[in-house]
C-alpha cells in the first residue's frame, strides 16, 4: 500500500499503469515476433528479452490496481460515480 500511495502522490493513477501494462504485452509480442527474424545465434537473446518484458504486464496490472483502491479510499464518492455511468 505503500507504493501505491507514493505513486498516486506522484501523479500516476490505476489506468495510467492499465494502459502501460497492455501496452507491456503489445511490446512483448512485438519483440517475440522480431526474435523469429533474426538469425539463430541472436534468437536466444532475443526470445528471453521477449520474455522477460511479457513479465511486466501482471506486475503493471497489479500496481495499477493497487492505487485504483488508493484512490477510492481517498475518495469513495468517486466509485459511486463511476459505478453509477456503467449502469
Amino acid at each position: 500500500m505503500v507504493l501505491g500511495r507514493v505513486l498516486y502522490k506522484a501523479g500516476l493513477r490505476g489506468a495510467h499503469l492499465h494502459a502501460a501494462s497492455l501496452g507491456a504485452v503489445g511490446l512483448c509480442l512485438a519483440l517475440w515476433i522480431r526474435a523469429k527474424t533474426v538469425d539463430q545465434e541472436e534468437r536466444g537473446n532475443a526470445e528471453r528479452r521477449a520474455i522477460f518484458v511479457g513479465l511486466w504486464p501482471p506486475t503493471l496490472w497489479l500496481i495499477g490496481t493497487t492505487i485504483e483502491r488508493h484512490e477510492e479510499l481517498r475518495w469513495p464518492t468517486s466509485r459511486r460515480r463511476r459505478a453509477a455511468r456503467h449502469r
